[in-house]
């Protein structure tokens, strides 16, 4: 039975003409004999008053929630993630991985309470809106739609003078890449379904997890698990676990894609499932799955950061559609340490604000820099000769001056060396920091400023080791062959701060200014002034390698089997 929409145009409040779309349920058509030829013929009865009763979601109440919801997504994780985590961080053995769990719960607890972000990258807007059928939009103006409301939703929320987000969104993605100011457009998917309330999912998905996102047509004999075991290493760090993986199962290619994006909305509950497990009840066929990669997958030793630990997932989630008899799409995207989503109900009283989760939900831990174990570094007298002494795992504080630079800087820098033209800084014996940073509200030198994947930065580690005189670098995730091997080449070293931590990264920065390309915006050189800036050596002079030495070492400890009596208390 279809749907009928009748549009309806008047006066609104909002806009001196507005309009609105109300479903009107199709009339039943009944066929009886005409009363004196007895011919059969159609009869129209009208449904039942009830049928016709709508919920009005008016332009101004949509906007204000969806920009309400995206500045508390933006510093309050999800209470289901930071029980999980907390459960992982007092089971890890590894003591880099637990480190870098203690730094991301205490940035999560800074940011709930100082309402700024809890990562520098803000995320690409995903909405997912499911529309009952009677429910009815009014106050838009002639030539709006609802994506127009979601975008400036969009818009308001990453905008907010009291806690401003990154924008990261750039227009033309394949020439110009022109950043669009505002965060907009939003990624945004619609169902029509029954009811009258209009179902709300808003999610902020940063592009280090999100470049990560993994497609297959499978054979339909094919092996999931053996994908997922296979795919898995392939991603590196650079999607900052621990977090969690959404599979989707089935459909066509697209599909595929969405039914993993929509399983990452879903609450964490790894924890009750393996408690349900252990009561013996009877799992569906999907559980048993989930629970077959959660201890699989953390069986691969990757770890918090990728330093190597026991957990990598805190969860596993699947969803499944019907597909063709000769397909298997899989899709598998990762949500990383800053999962970041929240769903709320629209019913037509008014626009919808989220209620703050309690403090108490927080573990009590406070991480702070150990100056026992830690080597503190001036930046402004840093020599070669002191990089080259640095060694894979030690943690160091820096202090002094560094430059910053990611993507687009690196390339006009590539552009301009190629021309024989003269660079607006000097990195002669400096290191550059990978980050976007937060604008600055109130009396912040920066806002969070967490540093972003430094795989992207390999292409041009040579060039700016060989060239510009620059002898160390600071990012997250691990390097690759590439860029190893030219930090050996040149005695360089990596050094990798938690991703994850933005806010309480950006403590340590007391002055910032921008030196050259701002018209770049979030992307442009900084020069930064810290104090004990927590950072761990990733890659040393000689070429080795955390994050390969790292996995290796515990998965071989967890192959053994001796953390299997490790087990955590329920909350």
């Amino acid at each position: 039975m279809l749907a009928h929409f009748t549009p309806i145009v008047g006066a609104g409040k909002d806009t001196p003409a507005t309009a609105a779309w109300v479903p009107m349920p199709p009339r039943m058509l009944l066929h009886k004999p005409h009363a004196s030829s007895g011919a059969i013929i159609p009869a129209f009865v009208p449904p039942h008053p009830s049928a016709y009763m709508t919920t009005t979601i008016r332009y101004n109440d949509l906007v204000e929630s969806v920009a309400a919801a995206l500045q508390y997504i933006s510093y309050y994780h999800p209470a289901d993630y930071i029980a999980h985590l907390a459960r992982a961080y007092e089971r890890e053995q590894s003591p880099a991985a637990k480190d870098a769990m203690a730094q991301i719960l205490t940035n999560s607890k800074m940011s709930a309470t100082g309402h700024r972000p809890i990562c520098q990258d803000t995320g690409i807007v995903n909405v997912f809106l499911k529309i009952g059928i009677n429910v009815r939009f009014e106050g838009f103006a002639a030539d709006q739609s609802l994506e127009d409301a979601v975008n400036e939703g969009v818009r308001r929320g990453y905008n907010h003078p009291d806690n401003t987000l990154r924008a990261s969104v750039v227009a033309d993605p394949h020439f110009a890449r022109k950043n669009t100011k505002d965060n907009t457009p939003a990624v945004i998917n619609v169902q029509i379904v029954p009811g009258d309330k209009l179902d709300v999912t808003v999610a902020a998905k940063g592009g280090g997890s999100e470049n990560k996102s993994k497609m297959i047509m499978m054979n339909p004999s094919d092996s999931l698990v053996d994908w997922v075991l296979k795919t898995v290493p392939t991603m590196g760090a650079g999607w900052c676990p621990p977090g969690m993986l959404g599979i989707g199962i089935g459909g066509t290619a697209e599909k595929a894609v969405l039914l993993a994006k929509e399983s990452l909305m879903e609450d964490l509950d790894m924890y009750e499932l393996q408690a349900k497990s252990r009561r013996g009840e009877k799992l569906t066929q999907v559980e048993e799955l989930r629970l077959e990669l959660y201890e699989k997958v953390n069986a691969l030793g990757i770890g918090a950061q990728g330093l190597g630990g026991l957990s990598t997932v805190l969860d596993i989630k699947i969803k499944m559609y019907p597909t063709h008899a000769a397909s298997k799409p899989v899709a598998m995207i990762p949500n990383c340490a800053a999962t970041r989503h929240a769903h709320f109900v629209m019913d037509g009283s008014g626009p919808v604000y989220l209620e703050a989760p309690s403090l108490d939900l927080w573990p009590k831990i406070d991480w702070e820099p150990d100056y026992n174990k830690s080597k503190r570094v001036d930046l402004n007298k840093l020599t070669k000769e002191e990089v080259a002494s640095w060694k894979p795992g030690d943690t160091l504080l820096l202090n002094g001056k560094m430059l910053t630079g990611r993507d687009a800087a690196h390339k006009r820098i590539q552009d301009m060396l190629a021309k024989g033209e003269k660079l607006p800084v000097d990195f002669t014996n400096r290191v550059i920091y990978y980050v976007g940073p937060v604008d600055p509200v109130r009396d912040e030198a920066v806002g969070p400023a967490g540093p972003t994947t430094a795989t992207r930065m390999d292409k041009f580690t040579d060039m700016m080791l060989e060239q510009t005189g620059l002898i160390a670098m600071i990012g997250k995730a691990e390097r690759g062959p590439v860029a190893i091997e030219s930090i050996k080449q040149h005695k360089s070293a990596y050094l990798m701060a938690v991703g994850g931590a933005a806010y309480l990264v950006s403590k340590a920065i007391k002055a910032a200014k921008v030196v050259g390309f701002e018209d770049l915006g979030m992307e442009a050189i900084y020069e930064f002034d810290v104090v004990d800036m927590p950072v761990t050596v990733a890659v040393d002079a000689g070429g080795t390698s955390a994050h390969i030495t790292g996995p290796a070492e515990w998965q071989k400890r967890i192959a053994t089997g001796e953390f299997k009596g490790i087990e955590v208390a329920s909350a």
